[in-house]
């Protein structure tokens, strides 16, 4: 893991409360980085419901592409805790 990843996790880590670590991630992304990384894990917790990856594009309006890497994360088991 590259060493400014891992900072930011014990960052992120060190973050107690919602309201808190909502300020954080206000503060280090940009407004694209913050609609579009919470759709991602969107992604993720209706593609584990078992919503089919076409529908899952059109609720959130994202491309097949988007939600199809998605897919394959989830079988490279990189989501195990999110539900």
């Amino acid at each position: 893991m590259d060493l400014y990843l891992k900072k930011l996790a014990a960052k992120m880590l060190e973050i107690k409360t919602e309201k808190e670590m909502s300020e954080f991630l206000q503060s280090i992304l940009t407004p694209q980085e913050l609609e579009t990384i919470p759709k991602r894990l969107e992604i993720v917790s209706l593609l584990k419901k078992g919503l089919p990856q076409r529908k899952i594009a059109d609720k959130l309006g994202l491309g097949i592409a988007t939600v199809t890497r998605g897919a394959r994360e989830i079988k490279l088991n990189h989501f195990k805790n999110v539900a």
